[in-house]
C-alpha cells in the first residue's frame, strides 16, 4: 500500500464519507439498495441476484459496494424482459414519455448532491467535475425534452431495446443522459454497469427513473459473460458502446456479422499541434483545463506535436502551466467545515492503472522518451497515512519511443507527450498517428493555414487553437477512422441514431459500406 508522504493533517469533509453517501442511498432508493450491496433491475423489479465482487474507492482504498455480477443465462432473462417493455413502451403517447422523462429529471435535481457525491467515491472525481457530470446529465436531456417533437416526427422507436455498454468515466453525462433520450424517444433502454466503476450512482439515478416508469434495465458482469445477450441477442435493437478499441474491435465484429443498428464510440489519440504561433498566452491559460480529471476522458489531449523552432517557447508557456495542477483527496479539508477542495483531478481510476501507467511511463524513459516535467506526490493534498496508490501526478515526456504504448496510444491518464516535427507533411503525419481521433486542435496564427491543413486531420471535430469536446445538446459528435463506427450523435443525430426512419435511409455516421457525414 502506497501512503504519502504530506504531513497536512486535513479531514474529510463532514457528512460526505462514503458510508454518509450510503446510508442517503437506503434512505433514498431502499428498493435498489440493501445491507452492504446494491440489486440489479431487470423485469421491472430490483432482483437480489448475481454475484457482488468487492470493490475499493480510487480515493483511498477503502471498501466501497462492488457490481453484482449476473451469468450469461440471467442476463438473457433480462434482455427477454426489457423486449417485453420496449413492446408496451413504444405504444406510449410522446406526451406520456415525455412527461416521465421531465419527472426523472426532476428527481436527478433534487438528489444531485448525492449522485455527485457517488461518483467522487466511486471514480475518484473532484466535486465541480463530478457536480459537471450530473447537472450536463441533466440540463442535456432536458434540451431534448423541450424540442423532441421535429426530431421524432415521421420516426417510430426501433424493433427492440437498446443495449448500453459505456467506460466508467462519464456515468451520468454519457450513460444515464443516453438511456434518458434513447427512452425519450420510445425505446426500452438496457444498461451493463461499468466493470471498474459508478454503480452506485446509476443505481441510484435508475431507481429513481424507474419510479417514473422509466423502462430501464441495469445489470452487472462481465462484458464476455454477458457480451452474448447484450450484443448478440436478436431482442436488441441497437448496440450503445462507449469504450475502448480493442473491446470495440469485438463488439463492432458481432454488430456487423448481424446487421444491427450500432453507435461505437472508441478511443483515439487525440492531438494538439502547433505550428507558426505566438499567442502563447493563450496556450498557458489551456492547458490547467486540459487536465481536468487527469485526462482520463476520450476527448482528452494526451499528445501535443510542436514545430521544432517554437519548442523553446512552447515550453516556457507549457511548463509553469503544468506546475499549477492541483492533485489530491478530493474530500480532503483543513477543517471538517470548509468548503469542497478546489483539484483539477484527484486518483486515476484504480491501483492497477496507476502501476500500468507508472510502467508505461519508465519503460519508455528507458527507451529513449526525456522526461520534461514529473509532478511529486509530496506536493498533492492527502488525508494522514492514506492509501495513495491510485494517484499518478502529472508527467510529460518528449519524443516516446514508437515501441511505447505511449506513441501511439491513448494513456487515460495525467500524461503528456510532445512530439516535434520540422515540416507541414510531419505535423500531419504525428497528428495522425492513430488512424482517426474523436477530436484534435491547431494552434497557428494563420487562419489560411488552418483552413488548409485542418481538412487533412483525421478527427471529427478540429478546433482551431481551442479544445474542442463531445459537446451538449445540438452539438454533433462522432469520429474518424478507427475511432468511431456506426451512427454519429449529439443533437438530432442521437435520436435519429435509435429511432426508425424512412425505408432505406442511410444514417450519418462511419459503416464499413459507407462513411457519410452529416
Amino acid at each position: 500500500m502506497a501512503t504519502t508522504l504530506n504531513s497536512t493533517h486535513l479531514v474529510v469533509k463532514s457528512g460526505t464519507s462514503w458510508t454518509d453517501a450510503w446510508q442517503r442511498c437506503l434512505a433514498v432508493a431502499p428498493e435498489a439498495f440493501r445491507d452492504d450491496r446494491v440489486l440489479n433491475l431487470w423485469n421491472s423489479a430490483w432482483q437480489a441476484d448475481g454475484r457482488a465482487l468487492p470493490a475499493t474507492s480510487p480515493v483511498d482504498g477503502s471498501p466501497i459496494a462492488g457490481p453484482p455480477r449476473l451469468d450469461r443465462d440471467v442476463a438473457h432473462q433480462a434482455v427477454r424482459a426489457s423486449l417485453d417493455q420496449h413492446r408496451a413502451w413504444r405504444h406510449i403517447p410522446l406526451d406520456e414519455r415525455r412527461a416521465r422523462v421531465a419527472a426523472t429529471l426532476d428527481a436527478l435535481t433534487q438528489h444531485r448532491e448525492l449522485l455527485a457525491l457517488l461518483l467522487v467515491w466511486e471514480i475518484g472525481k473532484p466535486w465541480r467535475l463530478a457536480q459537471a457530470d450530473v447537472d450536463r446529465a441533466i440540463d442535456g436531456v432536458r434540451w431534448y425534452v423541450d424540442g423532441i417533437e421535429p426530431m421524432v416526427a415521421g420516426r417510430g422507436p426501433l424493433d427492440g431495446p437498446v443495449s448500453n455498454i459505456a467506460s466508467w468515466n462519464y456515468p451520468m453525462s454519457v450513460l444515464v443522459h443516453a438511456l434518458l433520450v434513447q427512452a425519450l424517444a420510445g425505446n426500452a433502454v438496457i444498461a451493463k454497469t461499468p466493470t471498474d466503476g459508478g454503480v452506485a450512482c446509476l443505481t441510484l439515478a435508475c431507481a429513481l427513473a424507474a419510479r417514473e416508469g422509466i423502462p430501464v434495465t441495469l445489470v452487472s458482469g462481465s462484458g464476455g459473460e454477458l457480451s452474448e445477450a447484450l450484443v448478440r441477442a436478436p431482442e436488441i435493437g441497437c448496440v450503445s458502446f462507449v469504450g475502448g478499441r480493442d473491446t470495440g474491435a469485438a463488439v463492432a465484429t458481432a454488430v456487423a456479422d448481424l446487421g444491427k443498428r450500432h453507435v461505437l464510440e472508441q478511443e483515439g489519440l487525440n492531438t494538439w499541434g502547433i505550428w507558426n504561433y505566438s499567442d502563447w498566452d493563450a496556450l498557458k491559460a489551456v492547458v490547467p483545463k486540459l487536465f481536468d480529471y487527469g485526462k482520463q476522458r476520450c476527448t482528452a489531449y494526451p499528445r501535443f506535436v510542436v514545430q521544432r523552432q517554437l519548442f523553446d517557447e512552447f515550453l516556457a508557456a507549457y511548463l509553469p502551466a503544468v506546475r499549477t495542477l492541483r492533485v489530491g483527496h478530493p474530500l480532503a479539508v483543513a477543517d471538517a467545515d470548509d468548503p469542497y477542495p478546489a483539484l483539477d483531478f484527484g486518483p486515476v481510476i484504480n491501483a492497477a492503472k496507476a502501476k500500468e501507467l507508472h510502467d508505461q511511463i519508465a519503460e519508455a524513459i528507458d527507451r529513449g522518451a526525456v522526461p520534461v516535467h514529473r509532478g511529486s506526490l509530496a506536493d498533492a493534498r492527502f488525508l494522514p497515512g492514506q492509501d495513495t496508490s491510485a494517484y499518478v501526478q502529472p508527467v510529460t515526456l518528449l519524443n516516446p519511443p514508437p515501441s511505447s504504448p505511449l506513441h501511439h496510444a491513448e494513456p487515460f491518464g495525467p500524461v503528456d507527450t510532445i512530439v516535434l516535427v520540422d515540416t507541414e507533411a510531419e505535423l500531419l503525419a504525428a497528428m495522425n498517428a492513430s488512424n482517426g481521433a474523436l477530436v484534435a486542435t491547431l494552434s497557428t496564427d494563420d487562419r489560411a493555414t488552418f483552413d488548409r491543413l485542418a481538412p487533412q486531420i483525421r478527427a471529427f471535430k478540429v478546433g482551431h487553437g481551442k479544445p474542442r469536446s463531445r459537446g451538449d445538446r445540438d452539438e454533433l459528435f462522432g469520429g474518424f477512422g478507427a475511432s468511431w463506427r456506426g451512427a454519429f450523435v449529439g443533437g438530432e443525430l442521437l435520436v435519429r441514431a435509435v429511432t426508425q426512419g424512412p425505408v432505406g435511409e442511410r444514417l450519418p455516421g462511419n459503416f464499413p459500406e459507407y462513411q457519410l457525414m452529416p
